[in-house]
């Protein structure tokens, strides 16, 4: 069989919200209904044609629980012939449901696709186990939002199950990464989204998400928490190790913990042709 071409169509996601942040009040579920419907109000076609949805979705410990790429398309309003199937990599969940939908139209399962991904990492819930008898004494209780639960004490034993911190503590100690360097990115990276965002860059694809209030009307959510213009190389330097005493990884210079979801429309030849879409770029 000739390999197929794939194209993406379009991209959007809401504004990246803080941990605790604006986007605290907004179900998960939700989040992920809301780009879908938004990325297909942005195009003129049956939403009948659609041949999957896939999400990716690291957590589904609360409302991201049993499937939610099928919950969000229905929530968004789609036809229920459309399936949904949400995929779990971790930290690579939504880029993997890309490929999901990339390798379906090379295998000629279908030519058009809504892939993305979602985390709310606030909402995420506490989590406790059942005990190991009837009225036993030996629950254990998780935050569900970061890091491992119920871990197998094998997993433990052989391979070590620490989390992103101390991994990334570890990373850097391997390869040499010196706490300069690591501040030095983060300052370039906090200055590249700052500048990006005051020019404008990703007003594209940003969808604006109504955050309900109880005595005024909603509030329009457009723009990412995340960016901290202020950072600063010397602000970042006073920050202690976060994960361990004589550590290189702060709260300044590594990943934070967010809310958000993305889409994006992904379509082979035949589907752009059939429906009149106009390709971004093409998958390789």
């Amino acid at each position: 069989m000739s390999k197929k071409d794939t194209f993406i169509i379009d991209a959007v996601r809401t504004p990246i919200g803080n941990f605790g942040g604006s986007l605290s009040t907004i179900r998960t579920d939700d989040l992920a209904a809301h780009v879908i419907k938004s990325l297909i109000s942005r195009h003129n076609f049956d939403p009948n044609e659609i041949d999957d949805v896939i999400m990716g979705c690291a957590n589904q410990a609360g409302e991201d629980n049993r499937n939610v790429a099928r919950m969000a398309l229905l929530l968004a309003g789609l036809p229920s012939a459309v399936p949904g199937e949400t995929v779990n990599r971790l930290c690579a969940s939504g880029m993997s449901a890309v490929i999901h939908a990339h390798r379906a139209i090379q295998s000629g399962d279908g030519d058009l696709f809504i892939s993305g991904g979602l985390e709310h990492m606030t909402r995420a819930p506490w989590v406790i186990s059942k005990t190991s008898k009837s009225f036993g004494r030996d629950a254990k209780m998780y935050d569900s939002s970061f890091g491992w639960r119920f871990i197998n004490p094998k997993i433990d034993e052989v391979y070590g199950t620490e989390g992103m911190g101390q991994t990334a503590e570890n990373v850097a100690e391997k390869y040499n990464i010196d706490r300069q360097d690591q501040d030095i990115f983060a300052a370039c990276s906090q200055k590249k989204a700052s500048t990006a965002q005051t020019n404008g860059r990703f007003k594209a694809e940003i969808i604006p998400v109504a955050i309900p209030q109880q005595k005024a009307k909603p509030i329009q959510f457009n723009k990412d928490e995340f960016i901290k213009p202020q950072t600063s190389i010397e602000g970042l330097t006073k920050l202690k190790p976060a994960f361990k005493k004589k550590g290189t990884v702060t709260a300044g210079n590594s990943s934070g913990l967010n809310d958000g979801a993305a889409a994006m429309l992904i379509a082979s030849e035949k589907g752009i042709n059939r429906h009149g879409l106009k390709p971004m770029t093409r998958i390789v």
